[in-house]
């Protein structure tokens, strides 16, 4: 993958994480900010990495579709399935490069959707043997290879955005 290609991936990954409450618009103004740096390039990714974290609470909502849809990256109705399953490979994705710890991937998943999203269930399922831990024979670094082993799954679907492709 090129680091434009990759730069694209993480301006969407970032995009889905803000759709889902896991990150803030002036996150995403500065993903756009280094998918511009990396060689990404469209009128309205212009436009959104210029906004200042001041402005970026009240107008990234209208300039982030426009930017992401010239790129032919992808912003799932907010609230939709695929949304709160985008955010999701976001958050496994940077668990696997390990900006998130598996403890923390898994209790932020199990918090937010509980055993109700069926691509999470099983993440939902290590948090609870982590509380449980003490009263079993298992161990942390089993389950964080559990985890892990997890977040792989999940992130293995992830393709590059069509026009970068």
């Amino acid at each position: 993958m090129t680091s434009t290609q990759a730069a694209a991936l993480a301006l969407q990954d970032q995009a889905a994480l803000w759709r889902s409450g896991e990150a803030g618009a002036a996150d995403v103004v500065s993903s756009a900010c280094d998918a511009l740096v990396a060689g990404v390039d469209s009128p309205a990714l212009r436009i959104l990495a210029a906004c200042t974290r001041a402005e970026a609470d009240y107008d990234v909502h209208d300039l982030l579709p426009p930017a992401l849809d010239e790129l032919g990256l992808v912003l799932h109705p907010a609230g939709s399935r695929a949304a709160q399953e985008a955010g999701v490979r976001a958050l496994a994705t940077r668990t696997l490069a390990g900006e998130l710890t598996p403890r923390e991937l898994a209790f932020r998943i199990h918090q937010r959707f509980g055993h109700d999203l069926p691509l999470t269930e099983r993440l939902a399922e290590l948090d609870d043997e982590y509380d449980y831990l003490e009263l079993g024979d298992g161990t942390p670094a089993q389950v964080d290879a559990d985890v892990l082993a997890e977040a792989r799954r999940i992130t293995a679907a992830v393709r590059p955005p069509r026009a970068m492709t």
